[in-house]
């Protein structure tokens, strides 16, 4: 055996480096000086949360076959033309199952779409929002009407609720956010849409009646898996309901999503005075906050309040929806309980019709506006 001068065996030697590529430590969660400092070299940071309206749910997006370049292109023009410069976008497990090098590069493509735009992306790895049986393949139709009729979870509840898959989901997001982990194209990494969400009005009779507590220890790994690769981009997961006056009233996962978090995102769907009071419970963190879902016409919330809001206090904002589509988002939630027959006179998400008219004119000449203000 041969050895080297200071009589520690070349096998231990190849060892130990192997081992510590293994255990490399991940990066810690961001200071708020950290924070800050990535937020300083952003503009306002405002957008949508965006699928094309040719798709009804993130497979039909992203899968080969239904990847639409022609309409993201055209959509997200739109979206700068009245000062938009990042976007929301969701991704899906099973896409990385089913063909990962093609997924990979579709995203390096739809990178390249929003980068001409001038456009970043915050992207969406899991989601616990809607649909609990995601299925690879052709998507089914929207149901007339029915906001969201099509929108699927990642990772499914099946999947969920079997630890002995969490290896696959691991693979997934390590592979996803080291691909893009140095790209300036992507904003920030939103680990988790409103994770403890059980879909009471629409498919809350198959969820687990604990779900917040079977998703905080996954929670919990997904930051860890994300940090291990060393992203140069933030991580965070946004609150979404309950009582944050102070941080002891948070559940077990809220405080998880707040700790983990290199930036503090939420969502809120109210009206003006309630949304600056939600700031200001979480302007405690000293972190730079993200606003990643607003604005619902039919529950008091509109560009023309919110976005003065976040402006004062310099929250990112990201609204739900840009153009009508599949989601069917320009109709209300109840829309799952309350019959619709045609088109409601007062949408509740949305900015533009397939053709690109806005909804309304004023909207759109207020959010150029307040864009374009210094």
């Amino acid at each position: 055996m041969q050895y080297l001068r200071n009589s520690i065996p070349v096998f231990c030697v190849m060892l130990l480096v192997a081992c510590t590529q293994v255990n490399k430590p991940e990066r810690n969660v961001w200071t708020k000086e950290q924070a800050q400092n990535w937020y300083k070299d952003q503009p306002w940071l405002v957008g949508c949360n965006y699928a094309p309206a040719s798709a009804i749910n993130q497979l039909e997006m992203w899968q080969a076959e239904t990847f639409d370049t022609a309409t993201i292109s055209k959509e997200l023009g739109w979206a700068a033309s009245i000062g938009m410069n990042t976007i929301r976008v969701f991704l899906h497990d099973l896409l990385y199952q089913q063909d990962a090098p093609g997924f990979l590069n579709r995203m390096d493509v739809f990178l390249n779409i929003a980068q001409r735009h001038n456009i970043k992306v915050m992207f969406v790895l899991f989601d616990s929002v809607w649909d609990p049986f995601p299925k690879l393949g052709k998507q089914r139709d929207p149901k007339p009407h029915v906001h969201n009729s099509g929108w699927v979870q990642s990772p499914g509840v099946q999947v969920l609720q079997d630890s002995t898959q969490y290896p696959r989901l691991e693979a997934y997001v390590k592979a996803v956010v080291k691909q893009f982990s140095n790209d300036e194209r992507v904003l920030a990494w939103d680990v988790w849409n409103e994770p403890d969400n059980v879909n009471p009005g629409s498919y809350g009779q198959y969820e687990p009646k604990n779900k917040g507590l079977i998703v905080a220890p996954l929670l919990k790994s997904v930051f860890e898996w994300c940090r291990s690769v060393n992203p140069s981009q933030p991580l965070t997961s946004g609150i979404w309901m309950g009582n944050w006056s102070n941080h002891d009233s948070l559940k077990v996962w809220e405080k998880i999503q707040i700790e983990q978090s290199d930036v503090i995102s939420f969502h809120n769907y109210d009206a003006a005075e309630e949304l600056e009071k939600r700031i200001q419970f979480l302007q405690r963190y000293g972190k730079p906050l993200l606003n990643t879902e607003y604005m619902s016409r039919g529950n008091g919330s509109f560009f023309e309040g919110s976005l003065t809001v976040f402006k004062k206090y310099n929250v990112a904002a990201y609204n739900w929806g840009l153009v009508a589509g599949k989601t069917n988002t320009i109709y209300p939630w109840d829309s799952w309980s309350k019959q619709y027959t045609a088109e409601p006179e007062l949408w509740f998400h949305d900015v533009f019709r397939q053709d690109g008219t806005p909804y309304r004119q004023t909207e759109v000449d207020f959010i150029k506006t307040i864009t374009a203000r210094k």
